[in-house]
């Protein structure tokens, strides 16, 4: 037998969320679209095909900067008739769309390493040295716009994530060619390449695995279910729960239903606004649904089903 039903839900203003990394994108966007310039011009004028192959890279990470922006704006929309949720999903889209994407950038650079360990291509001189170096400078500063935000909200990390793999690649270009000018061996820009490659997939793995479980609707991996379990079981008055489902509306808000097993009417409302609290406060869940029973249903799965 089932009692009364009580749902529970809260309004937010995402837009303050969006606004707070608007400029950091726009100044990604725009430091990183003159650095791909800068690098094709002066990878015709060095004759470095390694600087234009940089450059449509970089170009490429552009597009995925874009991608986490425009994924941005969208979590920031009002819900409407038919996205009951709004857009915000899109964030979790971009930042599997960003791993995929450094994923691959991963499986390029490795090729080409392990190509030029056989054939060895000439480094264009201190021009390359040079324009890596400007990469390493605009590549740091737009990471850094990303760092504090890239904490609690997967779609910036994919952001930050795409921009440090791209200082690291600077960072290795200068060592590299720095090494082989003063040395002349020429295998130290393949072996540096790969540490980089590592590096870079190490980075990208976690981020990777976080995105497809949230595109899934698997629970968030910094919160435990059987914590959020223990604590709904503790509310006055509540003597089990199940029908447990938790989830990812976005990159950075979670939400809730749950049925709770509360033979006692008296204080149902209290009971709810005391779980709304202590989800929103204790495990960032800040949308929750809530049902009220007044005893056991007959559920295989007394928790999850």
């Amino acid at each position: 037998m089932h009692g009364d039903n009580h749902g529970h839900s809260h309004g937010h203003n995402h837009s303050d969320h969006f606004d707070t990394h608007n400029r950091a994108f726009a100044i990604a966007v725009f430091l990183n679209l003159a650095f791909v310039a800068i690098e094709a011009v002066y990878g015709v004028v060095a004759g470095s095909l390694a600087l234009l192959a940089d450059a449509g890279h970089n170009l490429s990470d552009v597009l995925g900067l874009v991608m986490a922006w425009v994924a941005s704006w969208l979590a920031s929309q009002k819900a409407t008739d038919r996205n009951t949720y709004g857009l915000k999903k899109s964030t979790i889209l971009a930042a599997l769309f960003n791993a995929l994407f450094l994923i691959a950038a991963v499986g390029g650079i490795a090729w080409e390493a392990l190509r030029r360990f056989s054939e060895p291509a000439d480094v264009a001189g201190m021009t390359v040295i040079v324009v890596a170096g400007i990469g390493v400078l605009i590549n740091g500063i737009t990471m850094l716009l990303f760092m504090s935000g890239q904490k609690g909200d997967l779609n910036i990390r994919g952001a930050f994530l795409h921009m440090a793999a791209d200082t690291a690649v600077s960072v290795g270009v200068v060592i590299a060619g720095l090494v082989i000018l003063w040395t002349g061996v020429s295998w130290i820009d393949p072996l540096v390449s790969l540490v980089i490659a590592a590096v870079i997939f190490l980075g990208t793995w976690q981020l990777l695995k976080d995105s497809i479980n949230l595109a899934v609707d698997a629970v968030p991996r910094d919160i435990d279910p059987a914590k959020v379990l223990e604590r709904l079981k503790t509310l006055p008055g509540v003597e089990s729960a199940h029908h447990l489902h938790i989830w990812a509306l976005s990159t950075t808000e979670n939400a809730l239903t749950v049925h709770l097993v509360k033979p006692d009417t008296k204080g149902d409302d209290r009971v709810i606004e005391q779980a709304t609290e202590m989800l929103a406060h204790d495990f960032n869940i800040r949308h929750v649904t809530i049902q009220l029973e007044r005893a056991m249903s007959n559920c295989p799965n007394m928790v999850y089903c």
